[in-house]
């Protein structure tokens, strides 16, 4: 099934983005909700807050959380694999024998 997921429709607000990095990282609602030293509900509605943001509609077939995080990842980029440690996976060997990204730019 294809999804039509728009890049958004308006940017996140500071705290939309860092629960949406959090989501990125694998946490629940509840180790956001402590981290951020807000309540699991309001973590709820932002999460679904966000997911307006990009046009994203749950439904019983779709995973809310993770397309979330894709569109989070595609339009705010890969930080969440930064503070994680995953290597990037569009490493390839520069012309001086170092690695570079071919995706990334900084």
């Amino acid at each position: 099934m294809t999804r039509d997921i728009t890049i958004s429709t308006r940017e996140l607000t500071p705290f939309e983005q860092l629960v949406l990095a959090l989501v990125c990282e694998g946490k629940s609602n509840s180790a956001i909700a402590s981290q951020t030293s807000h309540s699991e509900k309001v973590i709820e509605n932002t999460v679904s807050r966000s997911a307006q943001v990009f046009g994203i509609k749950s439904d019983g077939d779709t995973n809310l959380r993770v397309l979330l995080a894709l569109a989070y990842r595609t339009h705010y980029g890969d930080g969440a694999f930064d503070n994680l440690h995953v290597p990037c996976s569009h490493i390839e060997v520069g012309p001086n024998g170092e690695a570079i990204c071919n995706r990334h730019i900084d």
